[in-house]
């Protein structure tokens, strides 16, 4: 305890001095501890209740019921009420997350609770520069989290810490844990046996309140693995097969869990890959099940106090034997080969193998123009001793990398092990560019050089998304996302016509020769390397810190209370945009240069829907006034539309809000103006934060209904004063030439959530009932 104290970062206990002893969660709260006896309790009373045997999601999500044995449970129906470990933020979506919890009136977080700088970061001229110029620039930002942190209690991770999910993976995530983080990618803790679910800031805000978060009862689809990896074939081939199968939305609502024997044949780290990029296929979740790759990686992250306590309460940290799954896939590894998904979009399929003869036939390029390895998906250390392999073998013919290379080690401990161990020598022999610990490209934060927008061209990376312009802000950028080793090879090529598993090179000496399949070790033979120590610890007392938030900030804005449902039907909204086809959270609040403003919600909503298709005109950000006729940015058409004192509604496609957890995407259209989005579909984090902020998403009960509404309509919302769970709204349209025709549109609020609307949004709802309380 008194080494803890001291501020040590990492610690060895011998296993049988922890056997129901009291474990902490992590090194950095060492007063904060693992509670499987709760877990077990709560997993006994349900157990009881459904009388059948439980998956290894239903037992962790059950096991942090806020009521376990009055919580009605069904799966794909009730909304649970749950009490998550811990809540971690990202530096992009915590702004607004700890604007909302000052708004809160609350004096401290109830959970233990972190701040992770990984999001603005620019990549430019490699790691220490572009470091040093995102502290200059976001020096405003930073301050104010640090300061924020350290007054309510949270813990801070300075920039140039690394990667949210990978910090996480290391110090934070453990077999039965139930984190929730402001990043879609929070998944990535499924790899060491968590439920670690990505949600918008004002969920964050219910749990460090210590209020109950509601979540939609999961289905549960379960992926048997069987066989064994191999040769090129990568953990990342298994989650861009089942993206394939699933795609973009088929595991809305539901966890994937991974089971089977084939599971041993994956490290913790690989398991991590395939449980991050779940959230390209709408999962709420993915986890694989405690095992003795998750304790070998425990073990070496300083852990194994909590790999023994695990070992004891193993019984609820693997799925019961016959439990039943709402889908099955399977998959056998010694089958799988390597995999390529793109472009535009991650759940476009196609093997290695056959890229380059789709890519000819498409018109796509198949000159690859930059590779880049690294992200959150693909940054541990197994990850680049891989592609190091593959680099050294390139290096030994005399080649180095046709195309542009980068790296991005995923955590400033990743860091200092690669460049001790030599990792990080080969890769930039060969030709790459070591960038900051950070997201960068992967997020848009890249100041790329080499090509004009508009140039049409191809990149291949080891990232998760590749939606038109995210990484570069290019629509005409031509994505690929596969595995660290498979960019490294191709970029050693440079084109995507090149298949490592039988296509041969020719060397510097003129004779031809073929890669080997890279081997490298999952964790390091010595200690990994800390590198600087970058963990702000919160003081025990934060009441006397002070927050600055400048009236005059361009980058930080205070929040106001949006205003309370005024008791009536929403007549004769105008529409906004019907957007056309695929509309992502990149689509309706932008990244890249537009983070900088993500705690200024009135600056930031100059992005509103900018990337959105108009099907009037079918032009991104051209939309037409209906008060004016003309036709004009979104943005400046929702603003003049609050001006004039009208609300507005927008009409979306299928799984409308896929991507990122941003809510800025819900906190946009309500700061302007809107009141309703309607579309065949929602994706389940955008959803909530709609609820979130006081808006109405609403599903067409016959998605035919999206043709019978046009951009000049009128919409009326009829029923509001009767709102209840379950019971559809009328939609009644009408047209210019003064007919009209009524729909009928479906929601999915429960009570709590129609108070919400009530209230204005959740936060106004909150508060409402702290007056009460008190």
């Amino acid at each position: 305890q008194h080494a803890l104290n001291s501020g040590v970062r990492r610690y060895h206990v011998a296993p049988v001095l922890c056997q129901r002893a009291k474990v902490a969660m992590s090194h950095f709260e060492p007063n904060e501890y693992i509670n499987y006896e709760k877990l077990e309790k709560n997993i006994s009373i349900v157990r009881k209740r459904l009388d059948r045997p439980l998956t290894l999601s239903e037992k962790i999500v059950y096991g942090h019921l806020d009521d376990p044995a009055k919580q009605e449970i069904e799966r794909g129906k009730t909304y649970l009420r749950l009490r998550p470990d811990r809540v971690a933020m990202q530096d992009a979506t915590a702004q607004m997350a700890m604007l909302q919890f000052i708004s809160s009136g609350l004096p401290k977080v109830a959970v233990p609770s972190t701040i992770h700088c990984d999001h603005l970061i620019e990549a430019q001229s490699g790691g220490e520069k572009d470091l040093q110029r995102a502290k200059d620039i976001n020096q405003e930002v930073y301050n104010f989290l640090s300061t924020a942190g350290a007054k309510y209690g949270v813990g801070f991770w300075k920039p140039g810490s690394g990667i949210i999910h990978q910090i996480i993976l290391e110090n934070y995530s453990y077999p039965g844990v139930m984190l929730i983080g402001t990043d879609s990618h929070t998944p990535n803790g499924g790899g060491l046996g968590g439920i670690c679910i990505g949600v918008g800031g004002a969920d964050a805000v219910d749990v460090m309140a210590g209020i109950p978060w509601e979540l939609k009862c999961p289905k549960v689809i379960g992926v048997k693995l069987t066989g064994k990896l191999s040769g090129w074939t990568s953990p990342k081939d298994v989650i861009l097969k089942v993206a394939g199968i699933l795609t973009v939305k088929g595991g809305t609502g539901a966890i994937i869990e991974y089971h089977g024997p084939g599971v041993d044949s994956i490290s913790c780290t690989g398991m991590a890959t395939i449980c991050n990029m779940g959230a390209e296929i709408g999962a709420t979740t993915s986890i694989f099940p405690y095992n003795e790759r998750m304790k070998k990686y425990l073990g070496k992250t300083g852990r194994a106090d909590i790999a023994a306590l695990a070992d004891e309460f193993k019984q609820h940290l693997v799925p019961d034997s016959g439990c039943q799954y709402d889908q099955v896939i399977e998959i056998n590894l010694s089958e799988l080969k390597p995999h390529i998904n793109g472009p535009f979009t991650p759940d476009l399929a196609h093997p290695v193998s056959d890229i380059g003869a789709v890519a000819e036939k498409e018109g796509w390029p198949v000159d690859i123009r930059v590779g880049l390895i690294g992200s959150c998906t693909n940054s541990s250390y197994e990850d680049m001793g891989r592609s190091a392999a593959v680099a050294k073998q390139a290096l030994a013919h005399g080649l180095k990398c046709k195309s542009k290379f980068t790296i991005t080690p995923g955590s400033e401990q990743i860091r200092a092990t690669i460049e001790r161990d030599g990792y990080a020598k080969i890769l930039r022999e060969v030709g790459g560019l070591v960038l900051a610990n950070a997201c960068g490209p992967c997020i848009g934060q890249w100041d790329r050089k080499d090509i004009k927008k508009g140039e049409k061209n191809t990149i291949v990376t080891s990232y998760n998304r590749n939606f038109t312009g995210r990484n570069d802000a290019n629509p005409e950028t031509h994505a690929f996302v596969t595995s660290p080793e498979i960019v490294t090879a191709l970029s050693i090529a440079g084109t995507l016509k090149f298949n490592p598993e039988t296509d041969y090179l020719t060397g510097a000496d003129g004779k031809k020769f073929k890669l080997e399949a890279p081997d490298a070790d999952e964790l390091p033979k010595l200690e990994f390397d800390p590198g600087q120590d970058t963990y702000q610890y919160p003081p025990k007392d934060g009441s006397g810190q002070h927050v600055d938030v400048s009236p005059t900030s361009q980058r930080l804005q205070l929040l106001e209370p949006f205003d309370k449902w005024d008791g009536k039907d929403l007549e004769d909204m105008l529409i906004l945009i019907k957007v056309k086809g695929k509309c992502t959270t990149d689509h309706i609040s932008a990244a890249g240069p537009w983070l900088k403003f993500r705690g200024h919600l009135d600056n930031i909503s100059n992005n509103l829907l900018i990337g959105a298709i108009n099907i009037e005109n079918g032009k991104a950000n051209s939309v037409r006034n209906a008060l004016t006729q003309e036709f004009g940015p979104v943005p400046d058409t929702a603003r003049y539309y609050k001006k004039m004192g009208v609300k507005w509604a927008v009409i979306g496609d299928e799984n409308y809000g896929e991507g990122s957890s941003r809510e800025h995407a819900a906190l946009e259209p309500r700061h302007l103006g809107g009141r309703v989005i309607i579309t065949k579909s929602f994706a389940r984090i955008h959803e909530t934060n709609l609820k979130k902020q006081g808006l109405l998403p609403l599903t067409f009960a016959d998605p035919a209904d999206y043709n019978k509404i046009h951009p000049v309509d009128k919409l009326s919302i009829v029923g509001l004063k009767d709102f209840t769970p379950g019971k559809p709204l009328k939609c009644i349209i009408k047209h210019p030439n003064g007919s009209q025709e009524t729909i009928m549109l479906n929601h999915t609020f429960n009570e709590s959530q129609i108070e919400w609307f009530q209230a204005g949004s959740a936060l106004n709802r909150m508060k409402e009932l702290q007056q009460k309380s008190s």
